[in-house]
Parts: C-alpha cells; structure tokens; sequence
C-alpha cells in the first residue's frame, strides 16, 4: 500500500520522522507492506515544494541541516501555504507537526479542518488540537472517513495512547499516574544528586531539555495538557484545564528532597487521572512517592505511566517522552496504523 505523505511544518519533529522515512522506506515497504512516500513540505522558514511523484525527501532533510531554504530542490509546485498544501496536493495523509500553541490550538486546529474536508488522515505531535478540539475534530474525521491519529502527544513515541485504547481494552481503567514531563523529572533528579534547583534548571537548558523560558515544563502546563488527553481518550472524560488542580516544582526546596529521602520517598511531578463512579477528576503536583514504587525509579528525562485496571491490576509503561527520533517513531506508528485500518 503507498501512503503519500504531506508535511506541513519541518522543525525537529518533522525532520524526525523524514530521516525514519528516508533510512527505513524499503525495510518498513518489506515489513509492513506499507510504501511512504513524500510529496510535498511546507515550511514557514524554508519554503514549500510539491511534486505528485514524491520528493527528494533526503534532500529537504540536507537543506535544514544547513538552514537553507528548498529553492534548489527539484518539485513540480513551490511556494504553496499551508493551506493550498493540505487542500491541492494528493497527500493521503497530513503530518501536521506546527509548533504547538495550547492557549488557541492554531494553526494545528484549521490545517486539521481542511485536511479532513479533503478526505486527508491527519497525523500529529501537537497537544493543542488534541486538548482544546479533540471531540470536534474526531466527528469531523469519522464524518469525512479518515483518521486523526495523535500517539506521540503525550509520551512521545511510547505507546501509552494506544496500549491503553486498544490493548487494554475490554478491561476498565480505574486510574492512571504517571511522570509525564521529562524536564521536571530531571531536574528532580539532578536535585535529588545534590543540586540546587536554580543549578539543575540550569543544566536542562544546557542540554536542551527545558527552554530558555521553562514556564510550560516547571508549572506543571505540559503535564496538564496530557492529563487532559489520557482523561479524554482513555477515560472518556470531557476535562478541560481549568477542570484541573494544577501545581509545578519549583517551590521545591534542597530540604524538601532531603526530607523525602529520610522517609523513604523521591519527589516526582505526577499527572493522574481518577474514577470514582461515574465521575473522573484530574490532577498535576509534586508527589513524594516510595522507593518501592515503580514510578520512584524513573529518573532522568525518562517518562512512565502507570495504569490502575480492574483485570490486571497495575501496568506500567516507562519510556522516552522526548526526542527528535523518539517523536518521528510515534508519527510512524500512526501512519501504520492508518494503513491497517
């Protein structure tokens, strides 16, 4: 089966899974029957480039890594936006990998509306449609007969979105816990080592795990958006961000660490999602958890989640919430998934 691909947006993610694309086309054709082809990229920095036959998708990828623009590339179109992008091309499927904007969804929410209008499966990594738009967006996709697939918005390319929809299902889940920001997961970490929280900050951004301006990791609004997705999808429960208590790390103190030490705990930033009967409430904050706790020994940038069900008890899923080829696999995942269905 040829699956044509479109791209709109081109950052880490994108590029992410181009380079999955371009390594393992014949392995994953021969594998999984599934042949992804590239057609068209459009990019607000580096332009946009349409061929119906495909494009030199290795040669976009050389472009960005030397911050050019696609000029020199050979394409039957250029110049395109978004929008004549999504609605003109024969893409059978958007990669809609935009930066994510949680306040308004766009402009993730409209290039989703116009892919669907035109019959075209959208695939992405961006929390803003999935938190502010997922109900409408999900009726416009079945009502249009294509798919809105989302896997790497909560824990990047592991797989708790579809574990929990469609392996566990059939067995209810009552709760579910999890570390589901890597940021504030090392910076504890890092403070549970011996350094300051201002020291550890420091050393994330140095990496490349929190941004010059951190706000979205350390007052919990990245977390946040999850919670609401894992309530929405696994759940089936309507919560908005302003259904949920909301509390980041940094009034965590040298002392605060010491003290949990002293008893036996670690400090971890926990999204949680609870059923009581028929009503589902949500949290984010700093929780002191036992070291005999699965989620005590997740440390560094690493995610998990656990899962509380009625037939098997708890599950946990620890993985990378993070990464250029981490997120590009989770775009894979979906684009194969697709092409099963």
């Amino acid at each position: 089966m040829k699956l044509r691909l479109a791209f709109i947006g081109f950052g880490v993610v994108g590029r992410g899974l181009a380079e999955i694309v371009v390594k393992e086309r014949e392995w994953i054709k021969q594998s999984q029957g599934v042949d992804l082809v590239a057609v068209a990229v459009s990019d607000l920095r580096r332009g946009a480039i349409y061929d119906p036959a495909g494009i030199d998708l290795a040669a976009c990828l050389a472009a960005a890594e030397n911050n050019e623009t696609f000029d020199n590339i050979d394409a039957v179109e250029r110049g395109w936006d978004a929008m004549k992008t999504i609605r003109e091309t024969n893409a059978d499927a958007v990669i809609e990998v935009t930066p994510t904007d949680i306040q308004t969804g766009e402009p993730a929410v409209s290039h989703a509306k116009a892919a669907f209008a035109v019959g075209k499966h959208v695939v992405t990594t961006n929390k803003g449609p999935v938190v502010l738009a997922l109900q409408e967006l999900s009726e416009l996709a079945a009502a249009n007969d294509v798919q809105f697939r989302y896997e790497g918005t909560v824990m990047s390319g592991t797989p708790v979105l579809n574990l929990g929809s469609r392996f566990l299902a059939g067995n209810r889940i009552t709760r579910i816990r999890g570390i589901l920001n890597g940021t504030t997961n090392f910076i504890l970490s890092e403070m549970e080592g011996g350094m300051s929280y201002e020291d550890a900050l420091t050393r994330a951004q140095e990496l490349g795990y929190a941004e010059t301006k951190p706000d979205a990791d350390v007052e919990g609004h990245d977390a946040l958006g999850k919670v609401v997705i894992l309530a929405h999808v696994l759940m089936d429960a309507r919560l908005n961000v302003d259904d949920i208590p909301c509390t980041g790390i940094t009034g965590i103190t040298a002392a605060d660490i010491e003290d949990a030490r002293a008893n036996g705990e670690r400090w971890r930033l926990i999204g949680e999602i609870r059923r009581d009967g028929d009503s589902v409430s949500g949290s984010v904050a700093p929780v002191k958890v036992p070291f005999d706790n699965p989620l005590a020994s997740v440390t560094g940038a690493t995610n998990a989640i656990t899962f509380t069900t009625e037939l098997l008890g708890d599950v946990t899923v620890e993985g990378p919430g993070a990464g250029k080829k981490e997120t590009g696999f989770a775009l894979l995942a979906d684009l194969l998934e697709i092409a099963r269905r």
